[in-house]
């Protein structure tokens, strides 16, 4: 079964970075569309950034020039480089991924994704 697995969550002051990865497991193949979602305190999940196969990349408006999304796909591990963050950047940050190439839904809405991983936490002190 596949899973997402991701890691370097943490705390770190206003202005800090992190970097986030997601390891692929079960799968042996490439996801077409991985992504980078946070948890909203009304228990819904935001969109942050998504990368597809094709390389096209797309950033929630809140975290461009900020934030890099980037995968290596030999690896199928997916990476966030979280710069200049900021308190309302700390969240519990999930990986997604999917096999399809086209649905119904836009990056930026959670049922484009079929396989999720279990959150890292991300904890930014002001």
């Amino acid at each position: 079964q596949a899973r997402l697995v991701e890691s370097g969550g943490g705390s770190m002051p206003t202005g800090g970075s992190l970097r986030l990865a997601c390891t692929t497991a079960g799968y042996p193949g490439t996801y077409y569309i991985m992504a980078w979602f946070r948890q909203l305190p009304e228990n819904e999940r935001e969109a942050v950034a998504s990368i597809d196969r094709r390389g096209n990349i797309d950033y929630a408006d809140s975290v461009k020039g900020r934030f890099t999304i980037s995968r290596d796909s030999a690896s199928n591990t997916l990476y966030l480089q979280m710069n200049s963050l900021k308190p309302e950047d700390a969240s519990m940050y999930y990986c997604a991924a999917d096999l399809r190439p086209d649905t119904a839904y836009n990056w930026y809405e959670t049922p484009r994704y079929k396989t999720w991983g279990q959150g890292t936490q991300v904890t930014v002190s002001s």
